[in-house]
This record gives structure tokens, sequence and C-alpha cells, in this order.
């Protein structure tokens, strides 16, 4: 299922998949701006949120990546966040295909705004993980937090999603207390478990655009390997100001545009 789009509209859409597949691996919330961008132009809100996860299917499978090959994140610490993700992801996808149209026409910047007001809520900065050992700790003796953090935040993409990346930022930092590079692997890994699984779900219900889909999709994983290489590279430094940058954009875009 496909809406016609002409050029200057793609070449726009490409914009905002590179400028938020950037985001998302640097802090999390890319998300946030595709979704506003997919609805600006028209599209059905079922389609909007399937074709929201196979746009960001290929900036998390990029982002995840490149944490791993840089030894920033072994996901076999991890399996059982994995696993809880994944089920809680298609239980949300299959639910939110179930409501109607009009509901979800109302829902989908109803959580936006919600998210966009979350993550623009001041907080007291947490401090990670100072060692490897403290780190090791926290993922091995919190394995009942992995499984009820990875369920209810993987349903929480699958039904909806904005904002995923930096609800899982906040989690690994908090209940894990990992610093913020550490804390963007495993935000970025976890992401792309619960958009997979949503990606499969969707495929099969015939809810997504593929021409809007993997046109946007090139361009946010090329933003999200740039964006990865430079979290790891300058670190807390780096991610605090863009995060703090992105979160304002966003909640001014969204007031505006509501």
């Amino acid at each position: 299922m496909e809406i016609p789009l002409d050029l200057p509209t793609l070449l726009l859409l490409g914009g905002v998949a590179l400028a938020a597949g950037f985001i998302d691996a640097v802090a999390g919330g890319g998300g946030m701006l595709v979704m506003p961008a997919l609805m600006s132009i028209g599209m059905p809100p079922h389609l909007v949120v399937g074709t929201n996860k196979l746009i960001g299917t290929f900036g998390t499978f990029s982002a995840s990546l490149t944490f791993i090959r840089q030894r920033r994140f072994q996901p076999a610490l991890w399996w059982a966040m994995s696993f809880a993700t994944g089920v809680g992801a298609l239980v949300g996808a299959v639910l939110i295909y179930l409501l109607s149209a009009g509901v979800l026409k109302t829902l989908l910047p109803l959580a936006i705004l919600l998210a966009a007001a979350y993550l623009a809520w001041p907080r007291r900065a947490i401090v990670g993980a100072e060692t490897q050992s403290d780190v090791a700790a926290a993922r091995t003796t919190r394995r009942g937090v992995q499984w009820l953090s990875g369920g209810l935040i993987g349903f929480y993409d699958g039904f909806i999603g904005p904002g995923t990346g930096a609800f899982w930022m906040a989690v690994a930092l908090k209940l894990f207390r990992l610093d913020l590079v550490a804390a963007a692997g495993v935000a970025r890994f976890m992401n792309f478990i619960s958009n997979l699984t949503a990606l499969l779900t969707f495929a099969v219900l015939g809810t997504i655009d593929y021409a809007v889909g993997l046109s946007m999709g090139a361009l946010l994983m090329l933003g999200a390997f740039l964006g990865a290489h430079s979290a790891i590279r300058y670190g807390a430094p780096f991610i605090r100001p863009v995060f703090l940058l992105v979160v304002a954009l966003m909640a001014g875009y969204l007031l505006v545009a509501g």
C-alpha cells in the first residue's frame, strides 16, 4: 500500500530522515521527527506507524552494528532484555493494528507531544558506572529489571513508538547505571530489536509504504552511522547538548504544527 509523492516532497522527507538517523544514534528520539513528517504529507495513520518502523529499522541496525564493532555493546550480556523487547513489540504491533484509524489519528500526535514533554522535563544528572566491573555487575544482577523494562518499552515501541530510543537511554542510565556511550549502545540495539519485530508484523499485515520507507531508510541509515561514530568519538560532552537541542526543536515543532 503506497501513496504517490513528488520529487520535492521526497527530498524533504530524505532530509528529515538523515537528521533523524543522526539524532537517534546519538541520544534517541529520531522517530519523533519522522512521524510528524509522514503525517504532514497526508499518510494514513496505520501506514505512518508501519512505514516509520521500516525507516527506523535501517537506522537502529546501522547504529547497533557500529557500537558492536567498536566493542561498546555485547548482545550476549543482554539476551533477557532482547527477548522481552521482541515479545513486547509483537504484542504492541498487533494491538495497534486492531485500533480504528480515527482513534489512531488522535493517538499519534498525543503520544508524540507527551514523549516530547517527558524528554524536555528537567532531570537531575545520573552518574554512570565508572568501571567495567561495575557495568558487568549491573547487567548480570538485574535480570528481572531486564525482563520488565524490555517487555514494557518493547510493547510501547511496537504499539506507537515516539521517543523509544530516549526512553531506553533513561533506563540504561538510571537502572543499569551505564555511562552515556554504553547507554547509547544498549538503547540502539534494543530499539533495533523492537523495530525489527514490529516491522515484520506490519509487513505481514500490509501497513507499510515501501517507496517512502526505503528511500528515507537509506538516508536515515547514513545519518545513524555518522551519529554513532560521533557519539563514540566525542562521548558525553557531545551527546548532552545534541540531546537537549533536539528535544527543544521537537517540542517547538509539535507545538507550532499542533
